[in-house]
């Protein structure tokens, strides 16, 4: 078995030990968890059936849903390895997510972000209004706007979620962390290629604004609250609004560690000579 089935296959058989005693231990939950994880042979399943469920309405069918969900993730490998990647991001990353099976049936922003990859595969397929209509609902759902053709990398954690908001031309590269309330936005009413590109590794705090066709490097970190309008180098901080890098423009501070997954938000105050309370 191939060293990419082996870890799907670890972590599905993780999500099912968790889910059996999670059921055991909470008479109240067991049917839910029956239907929800212990009744599928496979997370692809177990994964089209509760994303079917949640994004649902009277108009637009669970079981229709369903099968939408299953032949994207069954017929396409990246999206199950993303799945996957998103999966232990979480876990790893956060302190609150105290299992695989937390993660899947209880992270809107694990679960928006596995919707919103079949809506991109929905747009790239030439889908659009489908695209459209599923992107509808994971924002209605979840709180979490993508509009369906922005292109996400893998091991994604939208921690917390609630308002996030992705432009059409955004691109977020792979081990990528963001807070509640971060906007990826243009401008205005230019047209084009006109929203951020977030590279690998990057971290991007609550409330953080960044505007435009800006690039946001490797490595980077972006501060609570920042707004930004202009690229930020790689490995270095971004704070304030409008955003200053720290240690200055011409010498920025850089840092070794990869803060998309450390989720060190902090550890540049202690050298920022400007904090002062």
């Amino acid at each position: 078995m191939p060293a990419t089935e082996e870890e799907d296959a670890w972590v599905w058989n993780q999500i099912k030990a968790e889910a059996k005693r999670d059921a055991e231990a909470e008479p109240a939950l067991a049917s839910y968890l029956y239907s929800t994880i212990l009744s599928h042979s496979s997370l692809d399943r177990s994964l089209s059936f509760h994303l079917g469920n949640k994004l649902c309405s009277s108009t637009l069918l669970s079981t229709l849903l369903y099968d939408l969900f299953l032949n994207a993730f069954s017929s396409d490998s990246n999206l199950r390895s993303a799945a996957i990647a998103d999966l232990r991001a979480a876990r790893e990353r956060d302190p609150a997510c105290v299992s695989y099976s937390h993660c899947l049936l209880n992270y809107k922003g694990f679960l928006s972000c596995q919707a919103h990859r079949v809506a991109h595969k929905l747009w790239a397929e030439a889908r659009r209004p489908l695209a459209l209509a599923l992107s509808s609902r994971i924002a209605d759902v979840f709180a979490v706007d993508i509009h369906p053709a922005a292109k996400i990398g893998k091991g994604i954690l939208f921690d917390h979620a609630t308002g996030v908001v992705v432009g059409e031309t955004a691109v977020i590269g792979n081990n990528v962390s963001i807070l509640h309330h971060v906007t990826l936005g243009g401008t205005g009413k230019v047209g084009g290629d006109r929203h951020p590109k977030i590279g690998d590794g990057v971290l991007i705090g609550a409330g953080a604004t960044i505007l435009g066709n800006v690039k946001i490097g490797e490595g980077a970190k972006i501060g609570a609250g920042s707004v930004v309008l202009i690229d930020v180098p790689p490995r270095t901080t971004a704070v304030g609004n409008p955003a200053r890098l720290v240690g200055g423009k011409e010498r920025p501070s850089k840092h070794e560690d990869v803060p998309g997954e450390s989720m060190d938000h902090t550890s540049f105050i202690s050298e920022w000579s400007d904090y002062i309370i």
